[in-house]
């Protein structure tokens, strides 16, 4: 019966799938299995034979690796690797190499001998390159072929760097990349106009000859392509579509990875539902999108008619339900984020007491705050209450070359202009630009260089914290350690990072706080930065009795939105208030126009930020509420 109940719960997917509770729980597991294979192999005294992947994906793979050679004795003496792919052309010695990625974080750290590793030139002549690829090809096949492969996969759907168009029966070969695949590697590169247009890879038939393939996804900013890749027909369109002609083939994801799964996203459409009241609000909101009527014009021929029978008999008639889901979807709706003085505490998402609350903005860079929820912080400060900003980073790496020496002009300008001598600017100032003349993709700026963008920045947020209504000792730069690298990559969180937030809870004692729970963005930024606001208010619980009293509030905006069915408090803005979040915003001048690294997204911040509120907006009115020019979102974290 457990069986049964396993296939149709699975019914709609293509692939064996594992899904684990977050990735390092998923990436040790992988871990072992690849040990478990380079052991087996050992005691028969063969050779491992494994194809490796690059990027993100893998990392905590690797570490495990590593961790399980220092402290298990897990030897790789009869390991000979394989990588699937490498940019082209790229220098060996490039940072954004493979060839670097897999030494600085494997084979630096395993006995591995060097004559075993194999990775694609990225340094040959291209006339070389087709018998380069057939010599690739032989060497496999004459080890017997991969034991284990493991792979990604991109948000085009590409394993390897195999992109959409690529032949089922393809071999290791020179390819063009897709222009979001090479958004998505901007940042390492410090622009899509650095990322190469081609790249070497293994080649799908290549891949479909190992004995066993682990395919691995993290975060939901792979959950669309994943359900794609499962779940989906199979296409050109999405060559991971291929892995399900495969006998040998499973997906390792994380629970986020995993959640736009049919058992998981709209489980009610595969098997009987323990019906919770955050269960039975997503199901109502889906059905009342997919039918597009109104929560309260739903009937239970509706709920019959798309998977929900169980729900309108367990908990109906469905009118019942529809009103229920209809009042908490009106309760989350307050003008008062703060809570309304007076009111009815079961009634509104915020308390009202204290009337006047203390408050901190946690803002991860310098702009996140008035982006992704700057009508709801004007209006705190319009409401009285005593509102804190707090920018951990300094954001001192998005900001173009070209603004650096800008302001240094307007300084040596300026300096000249009260009669003083410029002599030691301008020399700083011909340095930088010699240097920013020779400077070559993600090479870390001069101190100089980066101190002048963290000034840029750190004046663009004054501006807006000022217009948003607050007064100067109100506005903090903690200038968190882990940030400031001058590098893409970032330094591990200390307790350093957790002691100054620590120390500047402790100074407002807050009964708010707004953080960034915009996890997916591509910086990876927003989720370090929470997790740092966790590990402090943890502590502070241990010892602290104001930290009782005090209700974390996530929002998002910058990157993408809540699911209807996910927020707990939902601010309405007017018209004229769209219009003060924008001035806001636009005080942010060097991340307007054309961001240094803006995403996956072309439209500028606040056009994503007035879009995504106008979007929530229409979602409520859809649903059948009141209709709002737009909406902040927000989703209480619970302690």
């Amino acid at each position: 019966m457990a069986r049964l109940n396993l296939l149709e719960e699975t019914r709609f997917e293509k692939v064996p799938v594992t899904v684990y509770e977050n990735q390092q729980i998923a990436s040790k597991a992988v871990a072992q299995r690849i040990a478990s294979l380079i052991r087996q192999k050992q005691t028969k005294g063969e050779l491992a034979v494994l194809g490796l992947a690059t990027g993100v994906t893998p990392l905590k793979v690797y570490a495990e690796l590593v961790r399980l050679h220092r402290e298990e004795g897990l030897s790789f003496k009869n390991v000979v690797t394989f990588n699937l792919d490498e940019y082209y052309p790229m220098q060996a010695t490039a940072q954004q190499s493979y060839v670097t990625f897999m030494y600085e974080n494997l084979f630096n750290h395993i006995d591995i001998s060097r004559a075993n590793i194999h990775i694609p030139d990225g340094t040959l002549p291209q006339e070389e390159l087709h018998a380069y690829c057939l010599v690739y090809e032989r060497k496999i096949e004459q080890l017997g072929g991969l034991d284990l492969q493991i792979l990604g996969i991109g948000r085009t759907g590409h394993i390897g760097f195999n992109e959409p168009g690529s032949a089922p029966n393809s071999g290791t070969r020179l390819v063009t990349l897709n222009d979001l695949t090479r958004r998505d590697a901007s940042r390492d590169f410090g622009g899509k106009e650095n990322v190469p247009t081609k790249a070497i890879t293994m080649g799908i038939g290549t891949i479909f000859k190992a004995r066993e393939i682990i395919l691995m996804a993290w975060n939901g900013k792979k959950a669309p392509i994943i359900k794609k890749a499962v779940e989906g027909e199979i296409s050109s369109e999405v060559p991971a579509t291929y892995l399900q002609l495969s006998e040998n083939v499973e997906f390792v994801l994380d629970k986020d990875a995993a959640s736009e799964l049919t058992r998981f996203n709209t489980p009610w459409l595969v098997k009987d539902c323990e019906w919770d009241e955050q269960l039975i609000k997503k199901a109502v909101i889906w059905l009342s999108n997919t039918v597009k009527r109104p929560i309260l014009k739903l009937t239970d021929e509706d709920y019959n008619n798309h998977g929900m029978a169980q729900l309108a008999t367990e908990k109906g008639p469905a009118y019942n339900i529809n009103i229920d889901v209809f009042n908490k979807l009106q309760r989350t709706i307050t003008g008062w984020p703060g809570g309304k003085p007076g009111s009815d505490n079961q009634q509104r998402p915020e308390r009202a007491q204290p009337e006047k609350k203390r408050v901190i903005i946690f803002s991860p860079h310098p702009d996140d705050d008035v982006i992704s929820m700057g009508g709801t912080f004007i209006r705190l400060a319009d409401q009285g209450h005593d509102v804190h900003v707090a920018y951990q980073t300094s954001g001192n790496t998005a900001v173009w070359d070209d603004d650096v020496l800008r302001y240094m002009e307007f300084a040596i300008d300026f300096n000249e202009s009260i009669g003083k001598d410029s002599s030691h600017l301008q020399k700083i100032y011909g340095d930088m630009r010699s240097f920013i003349e020779t400077k070559q993709p993600n090479q870390v700026d001069t101190q100089e260089i980066r101190n002048v963008k963290g000034f840029i920045r750190k004046t663009e947020a004054i501006a807006g914290a000022r217009y948003a209504g607050l007064a100067d000792d109100h506005i903090h730069f903690m200038a968190l350690p882990f940030y400031e690298t001058g590098k893409t990559q970032k330094n591990t969180v200390t307790d350093e990072d957790v002691e100054l937030t620590m120390e500047l809870l402790q100074k407002v004692q807050p009964h708010q706080i707004f953080a960034a729970g915009d996890f997916a963005d591509p910086h990876g930024t927003h989720i370090v930065c929470f997790n740092i606001i966790l590990e402090a208010m943890n502590r502070l619980r241990q010892t602290e009795k104001w930290t009782n009293d005090c209700w974390l509030w996530m929002y998002r905006g910058a990157w993408h939105e809540f699911e209807t069915h996910e927020i707990e408090m939902a601010v309405p803005l007017s018209p004229q208030e769209v219009e003060r979040k924008r001035n806001a915003i636009f005080k942010h001048q060097s991340q307007k126009d054309t961001p240094v690294f803006p995403g996956e997204d072309a439209r500028e911040f606040w056009m994503r930020a007035e879009d995504r509120n106008r979007e929530t907006a229409a979602m409520y009115d859809n649903l059948g509420l009141a209709n709002y020019e737009a909406m902040e979102a927000f989703v209480r974290w619970k302690f």
